[in-house]
């Protein structure tokens, strides 16, 4: 368990989604071991008394966009409904529990560990509601916001999960506070200043040229399985996607290798399936839920190499439609039968699986040798090698980055 707690850790602090002093995992082993020895402890003790989950996590996110929108929910408001599908799918909606809700000594530990105070919490505090409060949502819901203080997720058989949780919920916030504020603006102290600082530290589009890419075509299955590895973790080192968002593949001789469901971008090690186009192994079993959509790429286009991500800029660019108050059409994501373009960037719709995303992208990709599907992320390729596929996913993300940027600069000059 501490081998754990130590490992994700370091991905929250390399995923730049934790402010690193607020990092708190409590694992459930012969005891309880907490990764700090502090004010919180005792009550995520009593959390998990009430739950049957292996482990927590506390932290305090790199950015208040998620405090944001519990500021300008409505009074009456106890959840975050996320806007892209991937969220929608497997959170629902994000629960949250508001600051005056809670006694407030009970913010001050992770709110101030930045300073490196020392606060303390009473006894009669951790035996009051909180606890009880926190083991209620996540009964219901795998993760929540406590305003002011940060996420808690939970792990019911591992670690990771905690971790899979927790960014998840930091990926939805961070995608729906910035597609909200280009409808609500700036409202709340301190905000705009806050938002142009993000916008100055964002990290600055990956140099394709610094990182080695295997020349295809790949023949050595060997040599296919390390390049998808190393490719899935540029992914995520150079900050286009999160470990979790996304997945990647190969096509050699008649089988598609690809990533496994639910394994990290920057893990995949092990976590790589070869699936037989003639359907002639169970491999597919274990593969990434994408499968049929990477395989129909394959079947009707002479690509090799399929990368799908879910670069934050380019989902929210994605939901972006002009004609959405004169549409007719409830459910954009699903049943909107258009193909938009973002400049050079198509964008449609479809659900996860073999009559949505499956049908609707390869044509596209065939077409355009990219797709970005509506609230769910970015299909690129390659004819030999990965670094076309890179290059394109790259390509999008910063354009969808410097749209985003120039659509909020003229609406708020609209006001």
């Amino acid at each position: 368990m501490k081998d754990q707690i130590v490992k994700y850790t370091k991905k929250l602090i390399q995923d730049k989604t934790a402010i690193p002093d607020s990092i708190r995992f409590y694992a459930l082993d012969d005891e309880v071991i907490a990764s700090r020895e502090d004010a919180w402890k005792p009550v995520f003790e009593s959390v998990l008394a009430e739950l049957n989950v292996v482990g927590l996590l506390l932290a305090q996110p790199a950015l208040p966009f998620a405090d944001y929108l519990i500021a300008k929910a409505g009074d009456r408001e106890r959840r975050i409904y996320p806007r892209d599908s991937e969220t929608k799918t497997f959170l629902h909606d994000i629960p949250f529990i508001r600051k005056e809700e809670i006694d407030e000594k009970m913010i001050m530990p992770a709110c101030l560990v930045v300073n490196h105070d020392i606060p303390f919490i009473r006894k009669e505090e951790i035996d009051g509601g909180l606890p009880r409060k926190i083991a209620a949502v996540l009964r219901e819901r795998k993760g929540l916001v406590i305003e002011g203080v940060g996420f808690v997720s939970s792990g019911t058989v591992t670690l990771e999960q905690a971790y899979i949780i927790y960014s998840s919920i930091f990926h939805a916030t961070f995608i729906k506070y910035l597609y909200d504020l280009l409808e609500t603006g700036f409202s709340l102290p301190g905000e705009r200043e806050v938002f142009y600082n993000f916008r100055e530290s964002r990290p600055t589009a990956p140099d394709v040229n610094s990182l080695r890419f295997r020349q295809g075509p790949l023949m050595e299955r060997s040599e296919i399985l390390d390049e998808i590895a190393v490719v899935g973790r540029y992914t995520v080192e150079t900050g286009l996607v999160d470990s979790f968002f996304g997945n990647i593949s190969y096509f050699s001789d008649g089988i598609v290798y690809i990533s496994q469901t639910g394994a990290s971008l920057d893990g995949l090690d092990g976590f790589i399936d070869p699936v037989p186009m003639d359907n002639s192994s169970t491999y597919g079993i274990t593969a990434s839920s994408e499968l049929p959509v990477h395989r129909r790429i394959y079947e009707t286009t002479d690509c090799r190499t399929v990368l799908h991500g879910h670069p934050k800029f380019s989902i929210i660019i994605s939901m972006l439609c002009d004609k959405r108050a004169v549409c007719e059409i409830v459910d954009c994501g699903k049943n909107c039968p258009e193909t938009r373009m973002f400049g050079d960037i198509p964008i449609v719709a479809g659900e996860i699986g073999v009559g949505g995303i499956a049908k609707n992208v390869p044509p596209v990709v065939r077409e355009f040798g990219r797709a970005l599907v509506f609230g769910h992320g970015a299909f690129c390729v390659g004819r030999n090698d990965f670094k076309e596929a890179f290059t394109e996913l790259a390509r999008m993300e910063e354009a969808c980055s410097t749209g985003y940027f120039r659509l909020l600069r003229q609406r708020l000059d609209a006001v």
